[in-house]
Order: C-alpha cells, then sequence, then structure tokens
C-alpha cells in the first residue's frame, strides 16, 4: 500500500505499519514526509529527515530479519495516531513495548514520538 493523496491518519498509519512487519522498505518509506523525525518521548531527536529514516530501519531490517511488532490498541485523535505496540525481534524471543506518538500532516507522517 503507498500514500495517496486525502487518506486518513488511521490509514496512513497503518500501511507503515503492515509494511514495517513484512519489511517492504520501499513502501514503508511512502509513508514518511521528505522532512519527517523520529524522536524519543520529551527527548532527543534519533533521525532527522527521510533518508536518516531509511538507513535506520535498513539497518534494523538487515538485523533483525524476523522483526515484528504487534499492534495491542490504536488511538486516533485529529492528525495523531497513538500505537502501543510489543515488538519481538525474533520468533519467541524477548520482547519490548513501545508506544509510537504519529503525528500527521498532508498524508505523511512527519514525527514519531516513541514512549519505551
Amino acid at each position: 500500500m503507498s500514500a495517496p493523496a486525502c487518506i486518513s491518519p488511521f490509514d496512513v498509519v497503518d500501511g507503515q505499519f503492515e509494511a514495517y512487519n513484512s519489511q517492504n522498505l520501499s513502501t514503508f518509506m511512502t509513508f514518511y514526509a521528505d522532512d519527517a523525525v523520529l524522536a524519543d518521548f520529551n527527548g532527543a531527536i534519533t533521525a532527522n529527515g527521510a533518508e536518516a529514516i531509511r538507513a535506520r530501519h535498513e539497518k534494523l531490517f538487515a538485523d533483525f530479519p524476523q522483526n515484528k511488532a504487534e499492534l495491542k490498541a490504536r488511538v486516533i485523535i485529529g492528525s495523531r495516531v497513538i500505537d502501543h505496540e510489543l515488538v519481538a525481534r525474533t520468533p519467541g524471543g524477548d520482547t519490548f513495548e513501545v508506544a509510537a506518538i504519529y503525528t500527521i500532516s498532508d498524508a505523511k507522517i512527519v514525527r514519531v514520538d516513541f514512549v519505551k
């Protein structure tokens, strides 16, 4: 699924989530604005711009080829989507919880704040 011009914030995040779990980097990146940022919640920016986000996920997918996120809950408030996820780097391996707060503008993810 790629990001058409007028889809809802839910659809943007859902498409990105599907692409993440299938490790389809090109599709994954279609959901991000060129100037998107990833950040720790109330903290430092960890990836600034689409190229940095691409590089981060290219490494993640190479290091953990069976990485999967399970969606536990999703809340949509205006242009923000908040996902509660359970992530496993390997099948049957240790898991960790994360909340991802996506900010959407013009059918693209412009910011993701992670609560770990």
